[in-house]
């Protein structure tokens, strides 16, 4: 899927990036936890989160993600805009909750992170 496609299906206003409206997302992750998105996403990703500080866009640069969606209606500030332009980072807001986002990019076909689970066995010693 497309940065544009995404931001079509998602009805988002794009705040910076629009120059790489034509690269390709391979999946997406939802969280608030920059934690979480380093231990699960990997690169050419989407990250819908809420959070709207600089380490979200310190970590897309970590991992190379190709989009930061800004879940209900948040925008951040020009700082974090301006970190997000200089590291070429696609960036958008979007008036939708994170699980309607998530769902409505589901139903077009992008899907989540593939993640290896331990064994059972493994997750109880």
């Amino acid at each position: 899927m497309t940065i544009r496609e995404i931001a079509n299906c998602l009805d988002a206003r794009m705040l910076c990036g629009e120059d790489r409206m034509h690269e390709t997302v391979t999946s997406a992750c939802c969280s608030d936890l920059m934690s979480d998105a380093l231990a699960f996403i990997h690169e050419n990703a989407a990250l819908l989160t809420g959070i709207t500080n600089a380490h979200v866009v310190r970590t897309a640069g970590i991992l190379d993600l190709k989009c930061v969606i800004f879940v209900r209606g948040k925008v951040p500030p020009d700082d974090v805009l301006e970190m997000a332009r200089e590291h070429g980072l696609a960036t958008m807001t979007v008036n939708k909750t994170m699980f309607t986002s998530a769902g409505l990019l589901y139903e077009k076909g992008l899907r989540g992170a593939p993640m290896c689970w331990p064994c059972r066995e493994e997750a109880e010693s």
